[in-house]
């Protein structure tokens, strides 16, 4: 199942005012969002994400993004943290066109990325942007007074780059038993090793040994995918549980396919011929949305298919539930009925059907 199915939440979205924009590098911000109609947000686990819906252009279909809620959470209000990508559309449009006092609809906080209850270690990796749901859990940490023993290990460009440095300085300084390192890998001339960075290089298994990381705990990884793959892969091959490893990327998962040969696939993009007429199907984490044909499409599945969006699926008929995915807005129908029901917030795309526009965090 993925993550983001792990830990339902309601389907849709509310209105969210923005109340205070803060720039944290070069090339990121972050937001702060509070309820519009003063109601309580509900309140996320450490290392969640929220959706955003926003329309940039009027007359083309909105733009869905997920982005991690990086502070302290709260019900009263929510931190995102943007990365500003070059030609990026969300990340433009957030960095240029929002301002303070503007709305944003915004879903309730979901994702299976987050901080397991126990006495063991807590491994925190993350490059880059990567940081934003491991401070979650880092301040979540803090604000307990947590004794378990912590890591925080970041990788970035240089100062410049680095988002939340004197931030988590403060935070790792809180916890007690809490170690931190931080790498650059291209240091301007002005940053200061010790003060501003540990050491230059990238964050692999090779300086987690230099370090005596214990491979004993729960390794929380967010980067970019070779990061977190090499990651990955070298904890595996040292023994380190797979239960163990929990990683967060804003991506289709692999797909998982039986019977069919593995291909090279081309990214998500709207299907090829006809456009259909129904209602709009976006597929929140790989960026894309197409009208539904059913004359075209037997399931949601199929339009997943012919976008090639990664798609998980074992038996097609509503049994199994490995298609199981988060439902971020919208609602669907099945047929066949599968044997049994989604979580709640869920829906099995295997079977189902939009009735109306539909959000699907896949």
């Amino acid at each position: 199942m993925p993550a983001a199915a792990a830990h339902t939440a309601r389907p849709g979205f509310r209105p969210l005012k923005v109340s205070r924009i803060d720039r944290e590098t070069v090339d990121v911000i972050s937001l702060q969002l509070e309820p519009a109609d003063g109601a309580p947000l509900v309140m996320p686990i450490p290392g969640q994400f929220i959706v955003l819906r926003f329309r940039p252009e009027p007359q083309s279909p909105p733009l869905y993004r997920s982005y991690s809620l990086s502070d302290l959470p709260s019900s009263d209000r929510y931190r995102i943290s943007v990365k500003i990508e070059p030609h990026g559309a969300a990340g433009t449009y957030l960095s240029t066109r929002v301002h303070v006092g503007d709305t944003i609809d915004a879903s309730e906080p979901r994702g299976g990325f987050v901080l397991i209850e126990g006495d063991g270690p807590v491994l925190l990796l993350s490059a880059g942007i990567g940081a934003t749901p491991v401070i979650a859990i880092l301040h979540a940490l803090a604000a307990r007074g947590s004794q378990r023993e912590v890591w925080w290990l970041h990788g970035s460009r240089n100062r410049k780059s680095h988002p939340f440095r004197l931030e988590t300085g403060d935070l790792v300084r809180q916890l007690r038993h809490c170690r931190s390192h931080i790498l650059y890998s291209k240091p301007d001339a002005e940053d200061k090793i010790g003060q501003d960075y540990d050491g230059v290089g990238h964050l692999g298994i090779s300086m987690l040994d230099q370090l005596g990381v214990p491979r004993a705990g729960d390794f929380y990884i967010c980067g970019p995918t070779g990061f977190m793959q090499d990651l990955t892969t070298g904890l595996a091959a040292a023994g380190v549980a797979a239960g163990r490893i929990h990683t967060e990327i804003f991506a289709g998962l692999d797909s998982i396919t039986p019977g069919i040969a593995a291909q090279t696939r081309r990214p998500p993009h709207v299907p090829d011929g006809n456009p259909g007429t129904g209602p709009l199907v976006s597929f929140g984490r790989s960026g894309v949305a197409a009208r539904w044909a059913p004359s075209s499409y037997n399931s949601l599945l199929e339009l997943a298919e012919a976008c090639d969006v990664p798609v998980r699926w074992s038996c097609r008929t509503g049994v199994c539930h490995t298609c199981e995915s988060g439902l971020v807005s919208g609602s669907v129908a099945y047929d066949p009925e599968p044997l049994d029901p989604p979580a709640d917030g869920n829906v099995l795309i295997c079977c189902s059907q939009p009735q109306g526009d539909v959000v699907i965090d896949i």
